[in-house]
């Protein structure tokens, strides 16, 4: 028995859209958050590494690796808004 990938249909593609655009757009706001201790060539740097990230997923037809792109954004999300950095 092999396992392999659960290829996304057309209609979970739309279902996930909206949810991935408002990650993805919080995540670009909280990045320009004055409690962040950011340079601003920092936040361009980390705002060029989600969109990178994003621009990737966007290609993504795995139901599985979509959800685990809006986890990982939802988490960073989270880190952001408490105003912690890796």
């Amino acid at each position: 028995m092999t396992k392999g990938f659960i290829w996304a249909t057309a209609e979970d593609l739309a279902r996930n859209k909206g949810k991935v655009l408002s990650v993805y757009r919080q995540i670009l706001r909280s990045l320009n958050s004055p409690d962040l201790p950011l340079t601003y060539a920092a936040r361009l740097s980390r705002k060029a590494e989600v969109r990178a990230i994003f621009i990737f997923g966007s290609e993504e037809r795995s139901i599985h690796n979509i959800a685990e792109l809006i986890d990982t954004a939802e988490y960073s999300l989270s880190i952001l808004k408490k105003g912690h950095l890796p």
